[in-house]
């Protein structure tokens, strides 16, 4: 959203841009952007060090869901995707965090439809 815009459909684009929308991030989900900035280098043209993007997340719109015992309950007694090789547990926590707080997950992720039938509201952003 903040970097590659280009990347969002049409009806994900206007959700975001709605201001009448809270918009929320798992720490796990900056958790995964702050590794993949050290690893990989991305979005090293935007910011300047991981601390810098942190930062602009933290002073943005966007609320972020720390993560709670409650959403490990709901980990802990979720399905898990095996039918499509879905073990990435940053996704597990970030998923259980949606599925808990009962809030939206945007991903362009097509595994995540899996969990629709645990309790997911699962937004698809098709690129």
């Amino acid at each position: 959203m903040m970097v590659e815009p280009d990347m969002l459909n049409r009806d994900v684009d206007a959700l975001l841009r709605d201001f009448d929308n809270q918009l929320y991030i798992s720490i796990e989900s900056i958790k995964e952007l702050v590794v993949a900035y050290r690893n990989k280098g991305l979005w090293g043209n935007v910011w300047h060090s991981e601390e810098d993007m942190v930062r602009d997340i933290m002073n943005s719109n966007i609320s972020i869901i720390s993560l709670k015992p409650e959403h490990l309950l709901t980990y802990a007694k979720m399905e898990i995707n095996t039918m499509q090789g879905h073990k990435d547990p940053s996704d597990h926590i970030i998923i259980a965090q949606a599925i808990t707080e009962k809030v939206p997950l945007i991903s362009s992720d097509t595994r995540f439809e899996f969990y629709r039938k645990q309790g997911l509201d699962f937004i698809f952003n098709k690129k």
